[in-house]
């Protein structure tokens, strides 16, 4: 019987010339590591959604390249097995740092000044139609919680009266990463912070990158959110401030909704949790 080589070592191949796959325990069965002929590491990355594909590629077209070493290098795209060939980052997750250490403190100022960069990129379209794009998810969202008996009549009416005023708040516009936090974030024997992941990254609301650390890993360990913001720039102003808690209801539904449909009870309770904290 003929054995049929993995599609996306064909791919890394034509892409590279000789190539050798690298075993590395713990990574997620969508990645694949290699070597090539001059010992450079490299991952390949296949997704299942031909959407994510194509905005993670384009990502790694327009926006990366600006945050320069502080994310990996695309070398090729193949959209016949929605597969990305980059360059292979090395460092610590910052998931597994000591938790109150001095090197969680630095990680978090660093990816402050990371995040800083990406939002300086500038945008190619015009972010007008964000609040109405944001108003609009938080009613689908909301739709689908209450048709799955997820929140009251009154969440419902609170929930929608969200909505609305989010369609006319004012908002900056930026190059977001979307899925900012720890598990994303490598940290390199220098120190920076190396940021991983642009399947989301598109132009959103500038604000929205502080919402998923906000709710999920400053509420308890608030003195990481004053480094973090020290290595931004600047901390969220009143108007943000209050634009976090609405985008908080977004972070809470999304989570009581996708925890409720996959089966994951753990993040319905983070998103019922939070929903309760916020309406």
């Amino acid at each position: 019987m003929i054995a049929v080589e993995d599609p996306r070592l064909t791919f890394a191949r034509q892409a590279l010339g000789p190539i050798s796959s690298v075993p590395m325990p713990g990574l997620p069965s969508h990645l694949l590591a290699l070597v090539d002929a001059r010992d450079v590491l490299h991952v390949v990355k296949r997704h299942t959604d031909a959407g994510r594909f194509r905005q993670e590629a384009h990502a790694y077209i327009t926006v990366v390249p600006h945050l320069g070493d502080r994310a990996p290098k695309m070398v090729a795209a193949d959209p016949v097995t929605r597969s990305l060939l980059l360059t292979l980052l090395s460092g610590q997750s910052a998931v597994d740092l000591p938790p109150c250490s001095q090197a969680e403190r630095d990680a978090y100022h660093s990816a402050g000044t990371t995040l800083r960069a990406l939002h300086q990129v500038v945008p190619a379209e015009s972010g007008d139609a964000i609040p109405a794009y944001l108003a609009g998810r938080t009613r689908w969202w909301t739709g689908r919680a209450h048709t799955a008996g997820l929140i009251s009549v009154g969440e419902r009416r609170t929930l929608l009266a969200h909505a609305d005023a989010l369609a006319i708040a004012v908002m900056d516009g930026a190059i977001c990463h979307l899925d900012y936090q720890p598990r994303n974030w490598l940290v390199g024997s220098d120190g920076v912070v190396r940021v991983l992941d642009f399947e989301h990254a598109r132009l959103d609301a500038r604000v929205r990158d502080f919402a998923r650390l906000e709710h999920r890993h400053w509420r308890l360990n608030p003195h990481l959110r004053e480094t973090f913001f020290d290595g931004y720039g600047r901390p969220p102003d009143e108007t943000e401030r209050d634009l976090l808690i609405r985008f908080g209801v977004i972070e809470a539904l999304t989570a009581l909704v996708r925890g409720h449909e996959s089966g994951d009870p753990q993040l319905a309770v983070h998103g019922r949790t939070l929903l309760d904290q916020l309406i």
